[in-house]
């Protein structure tokens, strides 16, 4: 499974939620580290369920964010985290019960966010910035 590299097309200008997909993209690699590296079932199943757990504690930071500027399409990227999520819980779930799918996981992680971050959370960015300027000059969502 290929490692993430972060690259400067998935900054949304959003301090917070970069700092956030970036350290989905550490816990993505983890899982790739454990995956090929010398881990046992039980350590890539703890990495998995950090890597899981985060990104649901993300999507759930981003979309009360959204809810707070009023993004007219958070109903949209709503139902995308949702869709999501179960997709990725049902990863958790098929890994406890004895299947092999770390890899396959990490994989669709990879695939997913980097194109979410680059299509959907860019279409937002503009929005939150102008709300971040206006509301809290002061720094708050930067980091």
């Amino acid at each position: 499974m290929p490692y993430v590299h972060w690259s400067d097309d998935l900054d949304t200008g959003i301090p917070v939620i970069d700092n956030q997909h970036k350290r989905i993209v550490e816990y993505i690699n983890r899982l790739c580290e454990a995956v090929e590296g010398q881990a046992t079932r039980e350590q890539v199943h703890e990495v998995l369920d950090q890597v899981v757990d985060y990104t649901l504690t993300h999507f759930a930071f981003e979309e009360e964010m959204l809810e707070i500027v009023e993004y007219p399409d958070l109903e949209q990227h709503r139902k995308s985290h949702e869709a999501f999520s179960q997709r990725i819980r049902q990863y958790q779930q098929d890994f406890a019960e004895g299947h092999d799918v770390a890899s396959e996981l990490g994989e669709t992680l990879r695939d997913w966010l980097m194109n979410h971050i680059r299509k959907d959370d860019h279409e937002y960015g503009h929005m939150v910035r102008d709300w971040m300027h206006a509301h809290a000059p002061n720094g708050v969502l930067q980091d």
